[in-house]
C-alpha cells in the first residue's frame, strides 16, 4: 500500500537559496518543454526527450533532473488529456474546452519537482538528506518529522517531490507500507458498516444512533465557517490595500486545512467503529456528483467545496491499514429505497431528514436508511467478488 510521508526541511540560508534556484530552473525548463509539447504530435516522455534533452542540459540541468522535468511535463499533458476525454472541461468545441486546449500548460515558478534516488538520498539515522541542486550536490540538509514517519522512511525507495509552501521547503516521499493481515476472515466478514456521505450530515454510519445524527458530524458548523471565510475574503478583496492582500495571503489554504482535519476526524471515527464491531466498510462512490446533481444556488457552493473524494480515500487507506475490507458502492437510489421491504419511490423521502416508506410504513432517519442500504450493497458486492475470484488448486492425494 502506497503512502505519502511529508517531512519539513531545515536548510541553512545558503542551502535554502540553492534549493530555490533549483526549483526556479527546473520549472523554467518545464515551461520550455511544455511549449514544445503543446504543438508536438507525440507527447510521450521518450519522444520529448529526443527533442528537448539537449536544451535542458544547456540550461544547466544535469542528466537525471532533466529527465524528471520531461516526465513531469508528459504526465501533466496526460492528465489534461484524461480530463478532456472525461468531459471535465465541457464538450469538444465548448468555450472552456477550447480555452484549455488552445494554450500550453504552465508551471509556477515554485511548483514541486520530483527527484529520484539518483538525485536525492536519505540519511535516516542522521535525519538529513542529500540532494542535487544547481550549486552542486548539497549534503547534510536536516529534516524534521514524527517518529512513525522515520519508521516508514527507513524502507523507502522511489521518488520524492521537493515542495516550496509558504516559504518552507518540504519533501513528499512515496513509501510502500505492508498491508496487515485482515482482522476478519477474508471469505466471511461478520458484517458491513455502511457509510452515507452528505452535506447536511457529513457522514452517517449504520452504527450511529439515528437520534444523534443531527448533532454529530453535522455540516451546519462547516457551512457556517465556510460562509465566514467567504465573507471575509470578499471584504478583503474589495478593499484591495497592501494590508488586505497580506491578510488574504496569510489566510489562504486555511479553509482547506480545516476541511482536511474534519475529514481525518471522520475517517478515524468510521474505521474505529468498524474495528470495534469487526466489520468491513462499505462507502458510497460520489465520483461525478458535481455534474449529476442539480441544487439550489445557495447549496451549490457547499457541494462544490467539500472534498468527498478525500474523505473516501482517507477511510479506504485507514481501513486497509487496519486489515478491514472496503467496498466502494454506487449510491444510486439508496436514499429513496426502504431498507426493510426494498420498496423504491422518490416520495419515500418527504424531507431531507425524514424517510417514510409508502409501502410498509417504516419511518426513520433518511441518511441512516441509506447507510443500511449501502451496507447491504457492500455485502452483495463482496460476495460476488469472492465467488468470481480464482480458487486455489486442491493438492492431489495418492489413492
Amino acid at each position: 500500500m502506497k503512502r505519502i510521508v511529508v517531512v519539513k526541511l531545515a536548510p541553512s540560508p545558503g542551502q535554502y537559496a540553492a534549493l530555490k534556484a533549483t526549483l526556479d530552473l527546473c520549472n523554467a525548463g518545464a515551461n520550455m518543454v511544455a511549449r514544445f509539447a503543446h504543438s508536438a504530435t507525440d507527447r510521450r516522455p521518450f519522444a520529448l526527450q529526443k527533442q528537448v534533452y539537449g536544451h535542458l542540459k544547456a540550461s544547466g540541468l544535469s542528466a537525471q533532473p532533466a529527465i524528471r522535468v520531461i516526465k513531469k511535463v508528459a504526465d501533466a499533458y496526460a492528465t489534461r488529456q484524461a480530463n478532456l476525454t472525461n468531459g471535465n472541461y465541457g464538450p469538444p468545441g465548448s468555450k472552456r474546452y477550447v480555452a484549455v486546449t488552445g494554450k500550453a500548460i504552465r508551471f509556477r515558478q515554485d511548483a514541486g519537482q520530483p527527484f529520484d534516488d539518483r538525485c536525492l538520498s536519505w540519511q535516516i539515522d542522521q535525519s538529513t538528506v542529500s540532494i542535487w541542486t544547481t550549486a552542486g550536490r548539497l549534503r547534510g540538509i536536516g529534516f524534521v518529522c514524527a517518529p512513525w514517519q522515520l519508521k516508514q522512511l527507513a524502507d523507502r525507495k522511489g521518488e520524492s517531490d521537493l515542495i516550496l509552501r509558504n516559504g518552507q521547503f518540504y519533501l513528499h516521499a512515496t513509501v510502500d507500507t505492508d498491508t496487515p493481515p485482515p482482522l476478519i476472515p477474508a471469505d466471511d466478514p461478520t458484517g458491513w458498516l455502511g457509510v452515507d456521505l452528505g452535506i447536511v450530515n457529513l457522514a452517517v454510519t449504520t452504527a450511529d444512533d439515528p437520534a444523534d445524527l443531527d448533532a454529530r458530524w453535522s455540516g451546519g458548523a462547516v457551512t457556517a465557517r465556510r460562509k465566514r471565510h467567504q465573507a471575509l475574503r470578499s471584504a478583503l478583496q474589495r478593499v484591495g490595500t497592501k494590508s488586505a492582500k497580506r491578510k488574504l495571503k496569510a489566510r489562504r489554504r486555511k479553509e482547506t486545512r480545516y476541511a482536511t482535519d474534519i475529514n481525518h476526524q471522520l475517517s478515524k471515527t468510521v474505521v474505529a467503529q468498524a474495528q470495534r464491531t469487526g466489520q468491513g466498510v462499505a462507502i458510497e462512490d460520489l465520483s461525478g456528483i458535481r455534474d449529476r446533481v442539480r441544487l439550489a444556488k445557495d447549496q451549490r457552493q457547499q457541494l462544490h467545496s467539500w472534498a468527498f473524494a478525500q474523505l473516501r480515500d482517507q477511510i479506504t487507506y485507514k481501513a486497509q491499514a487496519a486489515g478491514l475490507p472496503v467496498q466502494v458502492i454506487n449510491p444510486c437510489n439508496t436514499s429513496r429505497t426502504c431498507h426493510r421491504c426494498g420498496y423504491f419511490d422518490p416520495a419515500n423521502r418527504p424531507s431531507q431528514a425524514l424517510f417514510r416508506c409508502r409501502d410498509c410504513g417504516w419511518t426513520g432517519h433518511a441518511d441512516h436508511n441509506a447507510a443500511i442500504n449501502i451496507a447491504a450493497l457492500g455485502h452483495h458486492s463482496y460476495r460476488a467478488a469472492q465467488s468470481t475470484a480464482p480458487k486455489a488448486a486442491t493438492p492431489l492425494t495418492a489413492s
